[in-house]
């Protein structure tokens, strides 16, 4: 008999959960906010405010938490998103990185805290090149950005020998 088993990234957060779902959900296609449980007159969050929820990104069904700062995002864990071309490099990555930070190679952390990794998908193109030359070339320009940019990638690329 076949099993069918649902996995779901379950996230962290301080208090700022409904805040971080908005925001995520307004960045990704297909995306929308489920089922949100807030704390009742029992507590023992302040009554109203959120407690947990479900959201989807793109397809992905996301859980969350407000568990209080005891706990925070590392570099541990990351998302990725993978784009077809450089406009989609230049919208993930302008978006996520709103009131965060940029990191190198592509990976960024979001206000939140979370880590992103925003990669075209020429990347992975130029670094597979039957050519090793080449495609370390391509290795070595990626290694030196913060967003990454497929021009500067095939350029370099390009002029390997």
């Amino acid at each position: 008999m076949p099993i069918t088993t649902s996995i779901t990234p379950c996230l962290w957060f301080d208090d700022n959960l409904e805040e971080a779902m908005d925001f995520y959900t307004k960045i990704f296609p297909n995306s929308s906010i489920g089922n949100v449980q807030r704390y009742g007159e029992a507590g023992p969050g302040e009554p109203g405010t959120v407690m947990a929820g479900d959201w989807v990104l793109d397809g992905l069904t996301f859980r969350g938490i407000n568990g209080g700062p005891m706990f925070a995002f590392t570099e541990a864990i990351s998302l990725s998103v993978t784009c077809d071309d450089q406009d989609e490099v230049d919208y993930y990555w302008e978006n996520l990185v709103a009131g965060g930070e940029e990191s190198m190679c592509g990976w960024l952390k979001d206000k939140f805290g979370l880590s992103w990794q925003i990669v075209p998908t020429r990347l992975f193109e130029l670094i597979s090149d039957p050519d090793p030359v080449k495609g370390q070339a391509a290795m070595q320009a990626m290694l030196g950005q913060r967003k990454i940019v497929i021009a500067e990638l095939e350029a370099a690329h390009a002029s390997a020998s």
